[in-house]
């Protein structure tokens, strides 16, 4: 049985016609299936006429792969695995790579199997940089992953990963390749016809309920505001008076432009979005220097720099000071995941015992006059994108798909998300756990839950209803209870998304090969021109801002915009409804 195909991925190999299953199924928001799925097409080499006589093969027994969990037994030379998590750089958390979970990983999987588990830390804001550094070093971990298309996409381009068979993963893994089938996932999994991805799951994928902004509701009522406005004039206003009042310099803070996904601009969008537009400037990843979204979203930092609402030396904050600027009281506001236990949470009712927080609520509300919707970015319906390199062997591979299966069987996922019963939760009446926050022993989980270690197999901790769910990731242990807040929040974002609001980016069937040439350059060229427009004065805003984007679209972001827009003609992408 051909468990791997080893096969190291050229740009070359992508140039052909995408298959008729790829992209069917896709985004139940703002994209539409624009191609009919077709029955899963055997992968095997022999039956795809691509056999290699050089690719390296290894010969399970039918016994050791048909019937995932009770037909694994232990390798006869330990195997080592090499998986990636986030280092997202929290205070006082464990570390990301040695602690006690780490180790119960290792306890009840790894050494049942004869399987090495090692951590390999991915700093959370400079993902490709440290790819791209371990592949240098010819040190990739055995598991690639990431949430966005075009980095995985690019990982394919480079010859990171290898493809596989799910002929082959599922009898491996059957839990997680059932799930794909059963969410309608598998079409998402292949570049050009070759199968180089396993996905996660993604529950309520068309909100972002767990992502919030805690506001000073005490500063707010103090200059006679009893909520957050919700439109740009009456927050100006706001944020002026708190600045006037001597409550607060520079309410909006600010912080370092770096990496990928920053300037998110779906407010700012026009509705209903131009689905060529859409196509060719939508993606997230790369800043959209030149496109009126954007202009129109930096027009807004401008005026916010230029009235002192804004730190004058944000350039200068990374996103750890952003956070204590917050706690130390010298900003109105801070944007972040939830979870039971929240460092920053926790410091900040530490530091101001008389403080009181409250949660942005998203609105269905059109600001025409401040030129803004209630956009916000869904997700894709998947998860982690989880491929496998291509300098891993094949037990390394095999052991990966054991690791995946493993964590996401319900007992072992259960306990890494929730811990201990008595210790991290307890059951309510109705069977739902609740977190016992302010856990701080040895057996204390990294952030979000350990979030970064079970999210290769799922995106939420799911039980119960989405208000129980939303429950369980409210901040405990606190002098204030979030949770009608935050529930609040989840059907402003759906009242959103089923208004059309909900944009999901668009996704190529195609590597693109400028991304892979150009991102890592233009994202540093976009941190010093976005500096440099959002201090420049007014006057001077169109002009600057046109110069600069002009010299951004030479630097390679008009190669990216025109090869996105060849592979959206020649039907190589999702759709818009």
């Amino acid at each position: 049985m051909t468990i791997l195909k080893k096969n190291r991925f050229r740009a070359a190999m992508l140039a052909g016609a995408v298959s008729a299953a790829l992209f069917a199924g896709c985004g139940q928001t703002q994209q539409e299936v624009i191609l009919k799925e077709e029955p899963l097409q055997k992968q095997d080499a022999e039956q795809s006429g691509q056999a290699d006589s050089t690719v390296p093969e290894a010969d399970y027994s039918e016994s050791e792969i048909v019937v995932g969990i009770d037909g694994w037994s232990a390798f006869d030379e330990n195997v080592t695995i090499k998986i990636p998590v986030y280092d997202r750089h929290i205070a006082d958390a464990p570390d990301v790579t040695d602690n006690y979970w780490t180790r119960w990983v290792q306890e009840n999987f790894g050494d049942r199997y004869n399987i090495t588990v090692e951590y390999v830390a991915i700093n959370r804001t400079d993902v490709l940089a440290d790819y791209e550094a371990l592949a240098q070093e010819d040190a990739l971990p055995t598991i690639l992953m990431e949430y966005d298309f075009p980095k995985a996409a690019q990982w394919a381009n480079q010859g990171y990963l290898t493809e596989f068979s799910f002929d082959d993963f599922m009898k491996i893994a059957p839990t997680y390749y059932q799930r794909m089938v059963n969410l309608g996932l598998l079409s998402y999994t292949s570049l050009d016809g070759k199968t180089y991805f396993a996905l996660a799951q993604r529950p309520y994928y068309n909100t972002d309920y767990a992502f919030v902004t805690l506001y000073r509701k005490d500063w707010l009522r103090q200059i006679g505001y009893e909520a957050y406005p919700d439109n740009w004039k009456d927050e100006r206003e706001m944020l002026l008076k708190l600045k006037s009042s001597g409550i607060c310099q520079h309410p909006c803070g600010g912080k370092m432009i770096s990496g990928s996904g920053v300037d998110r601009n779906y407010e700012y969008r026009t509705f209903p979005l131009d689905e060529e537009n859409w196509a060719c400037y939508g993606d997230y990843a790369i800043p959209a220097l030149g496109d009126e979204a954007n202009r129109k979203l930096l027009r807004r930092e401008n005026e916010k720099y230029n009235l002192g609402l804004i730190e004058p030396d944000f350039d200068t904050i990374d996103e750890e000071t952003a956070r204590s600027n917050f706690v130390d009281g010298k900003t109105l506001y801070y944007q972040g995941y939830i979870a039971a236990d929240l460092d920053w949470v926790n410091a900040f009712y530490e530091q101001n015992p008389d403080g009181e927080l409250a949660v942005k609520i998203t609105k269905n509300v059109v600001d025409r006059e401040g030129g803004t919707v209630p956009a916000l970015r869904a997700n894709n319906p998947f998860g982690m994108m989880v491929g496998f390199s291509s300098k891993a062997s094949a037990e390394q591979i095999k052991a990966a798909w054991m690791y995946m299966e493993w964590l996401t069987l319900d007992k072992n996922l259960f306990t890494m998300q929730w811990g201990n019963a008595g210790e991290h939760y307890i059951l309510t009446k109705n069977g739902v756990p609740t977190p016992v926050a302010g856990y701080a022993g040895e057996r204390a989980q990294g952030g979000g839950n350990n979030k970064d270690y079970w999210c290769i197999t799922t995106e939420t901790r799911t039980t119960g209803n989405i208000e129980d769910i939303v429950a369980a990731s409210t901040p405990k242990n606190i002098p204030q209870d979030f949770t009608q807040e935050m529930i609040e929040n989840y059907y402003g974002q759906l009242e959103a998304a089923e208004a059309g609001y909900a944009v999901s980016d668009c996704n190529f069937a195609v590597a693109l090969e400028s991304v892979s040439r150009y991102q890592a350059t233009l994202l540093d060229l976009y941190a010093e021109y976005r500096c440099r427009i959002t201090k420049c004065s007014p006057q001077s805003f169109e002009l600057l801002y046109d110069r600069l984007a002009a010299e951004y679209a030479k630097a390679g972001y008009q190669s990216i915009v025109d090869e996105r827009k060849r592979a959206y003609e020649a039907g190589k992408s999702t759709r818009l409804k």
